[in-house]
């Protein structure tokens, strides 16, 4: 099998599930397979998290307790500033440091959509040969943080695969995408110079989500005025913890800079770590899991309550004619769910 053949199957085996694994009365078989270090029931397993099937829950009661070991890197930044090429040479300097290495590319669209995947994967084609990397495109599923709800269980499953380093490539960044906060244990916002006004319209955003800064592009115009923009943003920061983001000027498409990165992402981790916010963000991280796990049964709960039984057209002709109000028919629903 060329080269060119094995990118095509990778590329197939992360999208469409392989009907070699059993799914029958074996449930477990796709987790077992999985601890087994199974590439195919790996990706398997992250297709059912995502079209949340049946098999889903089953597959993270009997993977939750092999979690826990991975380091999770958020890679977050806006559209063009190189972040997939950033990934792909950040990857490949955790592969010479002999970590393996998981990659989740948030796509805005659709996962299935052949455009995203196969572009992530034409620029990370050397990584999709390397046994010790593992790449998945998911869809954010209209979810507002700019990461899909599913992300968090595909990290979990990587991490049981027993991957030491798992990247989380997101859609974009600002105000309405903070939420890689809660899925990594690391970020790296990517700028670019020549942003202009577009600064100031994520620096709300940036403050809060960026432990680590990385200026891609940095031969162009403007990477020192832009670094500049930066540490200012940084001082006027009331809330500093004994943590002041490093800025590290890069050029991803040529590799500069990139061994310097990675050793202030180490760096960023070794601190963390030792001073306990690594686990108080772990911590954290457990406690919103587990309510948007709460919040998705709820949901799936009205759905077949009133939306499948047809109640909920009856509810909105009732509002409508002003028989009866949202508020109160909120209220009642929720009253007999939890009666």
């Amino acid at each position: 099998m060329d080269d060119r053949q094995k990118i095509v199957s990778s590329v197939i085996h992360s999208i469409v599930p392989i009907k070699s694994l059993r799914e029958g009365g074996g449930r477990m078989d796709i987790a077992a397979e999985v601890l087994k270090g199974n590439r195919l029931a790996l990706s398997r397993a992250i297709t059912a998290i995502e079209n949340e099937r049946e098999t889903a829950t089953d597959i993270m009661k009997a993977l939750y307790p092999h979690t826990g070991h991975a380091y999770v890197l958020g890679i977050t930044g806006p559209p063009g500033a190189g972040k997939s090429t950033m990934t792909d040479k950040i990857a490949k300097e955790y592969r010479r440091r002999g970590k393996t290495v998981g990659i989740i590319a948030v796509d805005p669209t659709s996962p299935f959509s052949g455009g995203a995947i196969l572009g992530d994967r034409i620029r990370m084609n050397d990584l999709t040969l390397d046994e010790g990397v593992f790449i998945r495109s998911m869809g954010t599923r209209g979810s507002l943080g700019g990461l899909s709800h599913k992300t968090a269980d595909a990290v979990k499953v990587m991490d049981a695969f027993g991957k030491d380093i798992i990247f989380v490539e997101t859609v974009g960044v600002g105000q309405s995408e903070v939420d890689i906060v809660r899925a990594a244990d690391t970020t790296m916002v990517v700028l670019i110079p020549g942003m202009g006004d577009d600064i100031q319209a994520i620096k709300a955003g940036i403050l809060e989500i960026g432990d680590v800064f990385a200026i891609n592009k940095s031969d162009l115009d403007g990477a020192d005025k832009l670094v500049r923009e930066i540490n200012m943003m940084l001082d006027l920061d009331d809330h500093m913890s004994d943590w002041r983001p490093p800025i590290r000027k890069v050029i991803a498409n040529r590799g500069e800079g990139i061994t310097e990165l990675v050793d202030t992402v180490e760096e960023h981790r070794a601190h963390i770590e030792g001073n306990g916010v690594l686990a108080a963000r772990r911590t954290r991280r457990t406690r919103d899991e587990m309510l948007d796990i709460l919040h998705a049964g709820v949901r799936r709960s009205i759905e077949r309550r009133i939306v499948d039984t047809g109640r909920l057209d009856d509810y909105v002709a009732q509002i409508k004619a002003h028989e009866t109000d949202p508020y109160t028919v909120v209220g009642d629903v929720m009253a007999e769910m939890l009666s």
